[in-house]
């Protein structure tokens, strides 16, 4: 029987994480299924979530070459209590990818899809092999790659999914962390397109400037001295109450609602102890600050922090509205929705210590594409 590889990370007692590549039976597609030979999945945060948990990917080392590469990092004793459920555990990675359909099971809707070069979201995507229910996969355009279509879903269901949020909760202009990352120019060309007003929030002037040539119009350097008047100005010229932040920890997410209440002051209205009546929301959607999450509550009473997860949206909106979403992330996928890669890795390649090390930084910019057969 044909074998393939598959992308494994274990957290063993002694403390220490390892990810290694498994040799594994190329499955059998049920009647309802196919098996989708995976040509590309992309690097995300959430990915790098699962793949390296806890471990100090600072500290990583690889043994062995090609196929028998292992990654190995260490966990701080103090966290090993916290994830002793993920001990010995075999979890795979990656969710989502896409590839060309090599076997079909025999309901007609999974053998319209063989030969033909599919999306597909549902986890395990680091894998040369991967068989999915015939439902759960996207056909491509006529025309569009692999490559090309790895990353339709995680970031373009996610930035569609904040502006149909804010649209949902009554807001009318939003905030997003980390702008100039992948999704983050997603979300301008969407905004930019349907006529929303965004506010974006970087960290550096290079990556002011490519938002800017993107076409945004409002663009705040929290390193600059003047980052709170820069974004309270923005917020009243826009009218943004509701935010979604990448970063999750420090005090960013405070920061943004002071500046929503410092400009919600700047309108006339009756005086309140609790200070302005319009809610004020903050989503945290990442991790990439993992410090503590610190409010400083000088907002009044009407504000709210939550969590949002692009699952939990889809399961909320439905399945009509999930697929009005994806159709338009398939029409839109070379343009609006399009995905640009520092580099190509094969499953070996990325578990190189070094290289790891590289594409764990979650630089904003810089995004990592998986070939799982690659160099066979």
């Amino acid at each position: 029987m044909a074998t393939g590889l598959q992308m494994q990370s274990t957290l063993l007692e002694n403390g220490t994480l390892q990810v290694a590549l498994a040799e594994l039976d190329v499955p059998t597609p049920k009647e309802h299924e196919v098996v989708v030979r995976v040509e590309a999945a992309p690097i995300n945060p959430s990915d790098l979530g699962v793949l390296f948990g806890p471990a100090d990917i600072s500290a990583a080392s690889s043994t062995g070459e090609g196929a028998s590469t292992t990654l190995s990092a260490p966990v701080a004793p103090a966290l090993m209590a916290r994830f002793g459920a993920r001990v010995g555990q075999a979890l795979t990675v990656g969710n989502e990818g896409a590839g060309v359909v090599v076997a079909a099971g025999s309901d007609p809707e999974a053998q319209a899809l063989m030969g033909k070069t599919v999306a597909i979201f549902g986890g395990s995507m680091y894998t040369q092999f991967r068989s999915m229910p015939a439902a759960m996969c996207m056909p491509l355009l006529e025309g569009t790659t692999a490559k090309e279509g790895a990353s339709c879903f995680v970031n373009p269901l996610t930035s569609l999914g904040m502006v149909e949020t804010m649209k949902m909760e009554g807001h009318k202009a939003l905030v997003h962390t980390a702008a100039a990352s992948n999704l983050g120019q997603m979300l301008n060309k969407i905004c930019i397109a349907d006529g929303v007003e965004l506010v974006n929030i970087v960290r550096k002037q290079e990556q002011a400037d490519i938002l800017s040539a993107l076409g945004a119009k409002y663009i705040c350097n929290s390193s600059s001295e003047t980052f709170m008047a820069d974004l309270t100005d923005a917020i009243f010229a826009t009218g943004a109450t509701i935010a979604f932040d990448a970063t999750g920890g420090g005090q960013l997410a405070s920061q943004i609602l002071t500046a929503m209440e410092q400009a919600a002051a700047r309108t006339p209205a009756d005086y309140s102890v609790y200070g302005s009546t319009h809610h004020k929301q903050v989503y945290l959607y990442g991790g990439l600050d993992v410090s503590p999450t610190v409010l400083n509550r000088a907002y009044g009473m009407a504000w709210g922090v939550g969590g949002w997860l692009l699952p939990l949206f889809l399961a909320k909106v439905g399945a009509e509205k999930g697929n009005e979403l994806r159709g338009r992330v398939a029409r839109e996928l070379k343009t609006t929705f399009a995905s640009h890669y520092t580099q190509e890795l094969s499953l070996a390649e990325a578990l190189n210590a070094d290289t790891a090390k590289q594409y764990n930084l979650k630089t904003t910019g810089e995004k990592y594409l998986m070939c799982p057969n690659k160099d066979l």
